[in-house]
Protein backbone atom coordinates (compact mmCIF):
# COMPACT_ATOMS: atom_id res chain seq x y z
CA UNK A 1 0.00 0.00 0.00
CA UNK A 2 1.36 3.39 -0.93
CA UNK A 3 2.06 5.82 1.90
CA UNK A 4 -0.43 8.34 0.49
CA UNK A 5 -3.17 5.68 0.32
CA UNK A 6 -2.49 4.68 3.93
CA UNK A 7 -2.56 8.33 5.00
CA UNK A 8 -5.96 8.83 3.31
CA UNK A 9 -7.27 5.65 4.94
CA UNK A 10 -6.00 6.58 8.40
CA UNK A 11 -7.47 10.08 8.07
CA UNK A 12 -10.79 8.57 7.01
CA UNK A 13 -10.80 6.20 9.97
CA UNK A 14 -10.02 9.08 12.34
CA UNK A 15 -12.97 11.03 10.93
CA UNK A 16 -15.21 7.95 11.21
CA UNK A 17 -14.19 7.45 14.86
CA UNK A 18 -14.97 11.06 15.70
CA UNK A 19 -18.30 10.81 13.92
CA UNK A 20 -19.30 7.58 15.70
CA UNK A 21 -18.34 8.96 19.10
CA UNK A 22 -20.36 12.12 18.42
CA UNK A 23 -23.36 9.88 17.66
CA UNK A 24 -23.11 8.05 20.98
CA UNK A 25 -21.17 4.95 19.91
CA UNK A 26 -18.59 3.46 22.25
CA UNK A 27 -15.51 2.36 20.33
CA UNK A 28 -14.32 -1.11 21.31
CA UNK A 29 -11.42 -1.55 18.94
CA UNK A 30 -9.86 -0.26 15.76
CA UNK A 31 -8.17 -2.30 13.01
CA UNK A 32 -9.08 -5.75 14.33
CA UNK A 33 -6.93 -8.10 12.23
CA UNK A 34 -7.30 -11.79 11.51
CA UNK A 35 -6.02 -14.14 8.82
CA UNK A 36 -9.24 -13.42 6.92
CA UNK A 37 -8.75 -9.68 6.87
CA UNK A 38 -9.42 -6.61 8.97
CA UNK A 39 -12.37 -4.74 10.44
CA UNK A 40 -11.70 -1.01 10.59
CA UNK A 41 -13.84 -0.15 13.62
CA UNK A 42 -15.84 -2.21 16.10
CA UNK A 43 -18.22 -0.22 18.25
CA UNK A 44 -21.34 -0.65 20.33
CA UNK A 45 -24.47 1.45 20.68
CA UNK A 46 -27.62 0.53 22.55
CA UNK A 47 -26.37 -3.06 23.05
CA UNK A 48 -25.84 -3.55 19.30
CA UNK A 49 -22.36 -4.62 18.20
CA UNK A 50 -21.42 -2.67 15.07
CA UNK A 51 -18.72 -3.75 12.63
CA UNK A 52 -17.73 -0.77 10.49
CA UNK A 53 -15.92 -0.72 7.18
CA UNK A 54 -14.53 2.72 6.37
CA UNK A 55 -14.08 3.81 2.77
CA UNK A 56 -12.26 7.09 2.28
CA UNK A 57 -11.92 8.76 -1.08
CA UNK A 58 -10.29 11.95 -2.26
CA UNK A 59 -11.48 11.42 -5.81
CA UNK A 60 -14.49 13.70 -6.17
CA UNK A 61 -15.73 11.71 -9.17
CA UNK A 62 -16.29 8.61 -7.03
CA UNK A 63 -19.93 9.07 -6.11
CA UNK A 64 -20.32 5.88 -4.07
CA UNK A 65 -17.12 4.50 -2.49
CA UNK A 66 -19.24 1.94 -0.62
CA UNK A 67 -19.59 -0.11 -3.80
CA UNK A 68 -16.01 -1.22 -3.17
CA UNK A 69 -17.45 -3.44 -0.41
CA UNK A 70 -18.30 -6.26 -2.78
CA UNK A 71 -19.41 -9.81 -1.91
CA UNK A 72 -15.84 -11.01 -1.45
CA UNK A 73 -15.11 -8.16 0.99
CA UNK A 74 -18.39 -8.84 2.81
CA UNK A 75 -17.36 -12.46 3.31
CA UNK A 76 -13.97 -11.38 4.70
CA UNK A 77 -15.60 -8.89 7.07
CA UNK A 78 -18.14 -11.49 8.20
CA UNK A 79 -15.39 -14.00 8.97
CA UNK A 80 -13.43 -11.40 10.92
CA UNK A 81 -16.57 -10.50 12.88
CA UNK A 82 -17.19 -14.16 13.72
CA UNK A 83 -13.64 -14.47 15.01
CA UNK A 84 -14.05 -11.29 17.11
CA UNK A 85 -17.32 -12.59 18.58
CA UNK A 86 -15.66 -15.93 19.37
CA UNK A 87 -12.47 -14.45 20.86
CA UNK A 88 -14.36 -11.94 23.00
CA UNK A 89 -16.95 -14.57 24.02
CA UNK A 90 -19.83 -12.33 23.00
CA UNK A 91 -23.16 -14.05 23.51
CA UNK A 92 -25.47 -11.46 21.98
CA UNK A 93 -26.69 -12.01 18.45
CA UNK A 94 -27.49 -8.32 18.07
CA UNK A 95 -24.95 -7.05 15.58
CA UNK A 96 -24.78 -5.35 12.23
CA UNK A 97 -22.39 -4.33 9.47
CA UNK A 98 -22.16 -0.64 8.61
CA UNK A 99 -20.20 1.23 5.99
CA UNK A 100 -18.91 4.71 6.65
CA UNK A 101 -17.75 6.71 3.67
CA UNK A 102 -15.52 9.75 3.93
CA UNK A 103 -15.39 11.96 0.87
CA UNK A 104 -13.55 15.19 0.22
CA UNK A 105 -15.89 17.92 -0.96
CA UNK A 106 -14.79 21.53 -1.30
CA UNK A 107 -11.86 21.05 1.06
CA UNK A 108 -13.75 19.33 3.86
CA UNK A 109 -14.54 15.77 4.83
CA UNK A 110 -18.12 14.61 4.37
CA UNK A 111 -19.20 11.56 6.37
CA UNK A 112 -21.97 9.23 5.27
CA UNK A 113 -23.03 6.41 7.59
CA UNK A 114 -24.85 3.48 6.02
CA UNK A 115 -26.35 1.38 8.79
CA UNK A 116 -27.12 -2.28 8.08
CA UNK A 117 -25.20 -1.96 4.82
CA UNK A 118 -25.15 -5.74 4.35
CA UNK A 119 -25.69 -9.06 6.09
CA UNK A 120 -23.21 -11.92 5.85
CA UNK A 121 -23.56 -13.44 2.39
CA UNK A 122 -24.58 -17.06 1.97
CA UNK A 123 -21.61 -19.33 2.53
CA UNK A 124 -19.64 -16.74 4.52
CA UNK A 125 -18.85 -19.19 7.29
CA UNK A 126 -17.28 -21.74 4.95
CA UNK A 127 -13.59 -21.92 4.18
CA UNK A 128 -12.32 -20.88 0.75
Amino acid sequence: MKASTKKIGDSGEDAALQYLESQGYRILTRNFRTRSGEIDIIAVKEKVLVFCEVKASTFSGEAHPEIRVDRRKQIKLSRCALQYITEEKIESDSYRFDIITIKQEKGRQVVEHIENAFWPPEGWDQTD
